[in-house]
């Protein structure tokens, strides 16, 4: 399996010195300690306020970061392209991709070992199955649906692109590292150390300049400058637990994050990189998705609090949030059981798909009822992707989309 130990580089330590507390439970509303944020000393500069990354493109609403991902706004680039779901099988070594017309495998290929998720591309042309115990990237063609040869590249558990598309943020989990390479070639041009046991989600800022990474071993998130391509600070969640995927509000002020062990979403303040929040959603909360019309967050919950073999038909569900109240306002359970993990919603968000990590199946949740349909895959299905979908560009995952 992925989870493999690691040696902390003795410089990061003493970066980040007492930077990390733990304490009771969000979910324990008794708990008495308390979240700590430190700032970590960097030769950032600083940016003009209201301005964006330079070279990424102009944000179509100020207050919807989102605005680009309504139904029917597919870009020229994938207009044409076969509209399928992507499975990567992480203990099959697979990629079985899925006709969500007739919910039918109507494809299956081999790629390197272990993928972990299906991320498109900045220029949303190329689709990759990241091989993370392989060593390797496995591209797919989404015009066609059919691998290419792979390509080199360390510990790639996930994989980003900044706002400005210049760099794919390889998220290199085992090795702790943020490894900025070229967007096209994959040619490294830095490799970020980063003071985070389990980095492995992220979701940048309105304007771009900065990123949060979840910690999932460390109990914490990380704030990086996406320009000086440096971490500028650390924060401890008030419980510790282990915190997964990570989604921007639409209104750009709140960075929700999955925690698994805690069985809720905390809301973090990504510009004073603080903790404001949490909301109770479902046993081993998970993963995100926006809705298409951007005024609801789907939240996986697993069913399970176990990383890698978890319990199969365990009381898995997806709750609902409204960004509006940032309340729960729909508790979609599995029925029979089940693991939802990672996924996307369909291009006119009537379908939101989900892998079912521990029961070697993807679930069919149609948005407006709840009902779910199964559809047998492989072995620990991972991070699927469904393709194509609106926006103008990916900053990767499995279709995180601006």
């Amino acid at each position: 399996m992925r989870r493999h130990p690691v040696v902390l580089l003795a410089a990061v330590v003493a970066l980040i010195g007492g930077a990390c507390s733990s304490g009771g439970g969000a979910k324990k509303a008794a708990a008495t300690r308390t979240t700590t944020s430190t700032t970590i000393p960097t030769t950032t500069t600083t940016a003009v306020p209201g301005s964006t990354l330079p070279g990424m493109p102009p944000l179509l609403d100020p207050n919807d970061v989102y605005a680009a991902d309504r139904p029917g706004q597919l870009s020229p680039e994938v207009q044409n392209f076969r509209n399928l779901v992507y499975v990567p099988n992480s203990e099959s070594n697979s990629v079985d991709v899925i006709d969500p017309a007739t919910f039918k495998v109507i494809d299956h290929f081999g790629v390197g070992r272990q993928p972990q998720h299906v991320v498109p591309s900045y220029d949303l042309k190329t689709l990759y199955a990241t091989n993370d115990l392989g060593n390797t990237l496995t591209p797919i063609d989404p015009a066609t649906g059919k691998p290419g040869p792979t390509i080199p590249v360390e510990d790639p558990y996930n994989m980003y692109f900044t706002p400005d598309g210049k760099f794919a943020i390889v998220v290199a989990e085992r090795m702790q590292r943020l490894d900025f390479r070229d967007a096209h070639t994959m040619k490294m041009e830095r490799s970020l150390p980063v003071p985070c046991k389990g980095v492995d989600h992220m979701d940048f800022s309105a304007d771009g300049r900065y990123l949060i990474a979840s910690c999932e071993f460390a109990g914490a998130v990380l704030k990086v400058d996406v320009a000086n391509q440096a971490v500028v600070g650390r924060l401890a969640l008030r419980s510790g637990g282990q915190p997964q995927d990570v989604k921007l509000s639409p209104d750009g002020k709140v960075f929700y994050v999955a925690d698994m062990m805690n069985d809720g979403v905390f809301l973090i303040d990504g510009d004073s990189f603080s903790e404001i929040g949490f909301i109770a959603t479902g046993i081993g909360t998970h993963g995100f998705v926006v809705s298409r019309d951007g005024t609801k967050l789907y939240v996986s919950n697993r069913g399970s609090h176990k990383m890698e073999q978890g319990r199969s038909k365990g009381p898995g569900g997806v709750t609902v949030i409204d960004f509006a109240t940032r309340s729960v306002v729909a508790q979609w359970p599995i029925p029979g059981g089940g693991s939802p993990d990672m996924g996307n919603v369909s291009a006119d968000g009537k379908q939101l798909w989900l892998s079912g990590r521990f029961d070697s199946e993807v679930y069919m949740i149609d948005t407006t009822s709840g009902a779910v349909t199964k559809i047998p895959v492989g072995l620990e299905p991972h991070g699927l992707t469904v393709w194509p979908q609106p926006g103008r560009y990916s900053q990767g995952h499995t279709g995180n989309m601006r």
